[in-house]
């Protein structure tokens, strides 16, 4: 799939419009997944210098970080997030359905869907690939052991899950019942199933355990960048999942404080190209056209299957997958 296109021009202008109800803030919480926190340490102090710039305000960009899934539960139970900049859609549709603190039409609000960049899953292996490992057929194998986060608890995860079932699903011509097994004996050959991103990685390259670490392409190369291709190396299957990264602002909380004015800047700074190439230096995949095409050769050509084409949409993966007694609960095995 190419990136797709957005609307970027006059999102520069837009946070230049500034009223003076900005001011009565002086910092925001930002509540993200884990593996976004050197993505973030990046952003926030950009976007600190173009809001001083537009309207000569100091404000500073407090970060939380944990499983998304879990973060999600935090802010339904109080964490007061201005906003939330998560990893799975169904993480944001939460905070509407079980307690109204984003409006239902989220995802209409900003563009892209509301994600303004993203991701599929990939895998990391041991230096010079000793299990051969290329697709996702090769994660079920017999003596493969796989690291995660779980599925449970975080979105990269779950998106670990989905990946591997709509792989299948696509391979087997849209029989569940095999897309079903595929994904058990995956799960089965799960030596780690950790509480996030971060952890899963430090327990693949630290601790030493499993043959390949699934995870999100842009902490696989990030990874592999900082551990050096003698120790590890990234996997991008030829198939893969789009992952999107989706943002909102969080109502409850801003009209609370008054800091809806820079938590809305705030995440329209995320599309202008300055921030595009941040995100794009951290590796993920982004949708402005130009900057894009500037980071093209870093990324591994891949056919990304979407939750909406392959799965039938969120709602469906909710019901389907993730409600209690459903497909994830099925499958789901642990040692």
């Amino acid at each position: 799939m190419k990136p797709r296109s957005i609307l970027v021009a006059g999102m520069a202008a837009a946070l230049l419009m500034t009223t003076p109800a900005a001011a009565a803030v002086d910092e925001i919480l930002n509540v993200s997944y884990d593996v976004s926190r050197e993505t973030f340490a990046d952003i926030n102090p950009a976007f600190v210098a173009a809001w001083k710039k537009s309207s000569g305000q100091t404000i500073k960009v407090n970060q939380s970080h944990a499983g998304s899934s879990a973060q999600a539960r935090a802010v339904l139970e109080g964490l007061p997030a201005d906003v939330v900049t998560f990893n799975q859609v169904t993480d944001i549709q939460t905070l509407h359905d079980k307690g109204k603190l984003v409006p239902a039409n989220w995802r209409t609000l900003l563009p892209n869907r509301s994600s303004p960049y993203y991701s599929l899953p990939a895998f990391v292996v041991r230096g010079g690939n000793p299990k051969g490992i290329k697709t996702w057929d090769d994660l079920t194998r017999p003596g493969v052991g796989i690291v995660i986060p779980n599925p449970k608890t975080s979105g990269n995860g779950r998106y670990t899950y989905l990946a591997a079932y709509a792989y299948a699903l696509d391979k087997n011509k849209g029989d569940k019942v095999k897309a079903a097994e595929f994904a058990r004996k995956l799960l089965a050959n799960v030596v780690v199933f950790d509480t996030g991103g971060r952890q899963a990685t430090t327990t693949f390259l630290e601790k030493g355990q499993g043959d390949v670490l699934v995870t999100f392409e842009a902490e696989a190369l990030g990874t592999v960048k900082e551990a050096g291709a003698a120790k590890a190396q990234v996997v991008t299957p030829p198939v893969s999942l789009l992952a999107e990264f989706p943002v909102a602002v969080v109502d409850k909380v801003v009209d609370q404080r008054g800091s809806r004015d820079v938590a809305t800047a705030y995440l329209k700074f995320l599309y202008t190209p300055q921030a595009q190439h941040i995100l794009a230096r951290h590796f993920y995949r982004v949708s402005d056209r130009k900057v894009a095409a500037d980071y093209r050769n870093q990324f591994t050509p891949t056919r990304i299957l979407t939750v909406e084409q392959t799965l039938g949409g969120w709602d469906q993966v909710a019901k389907e997958h993730l409600a209690a007694g459903g497909v994830l609960d099925q499958v789901f095995v642990r040692r």
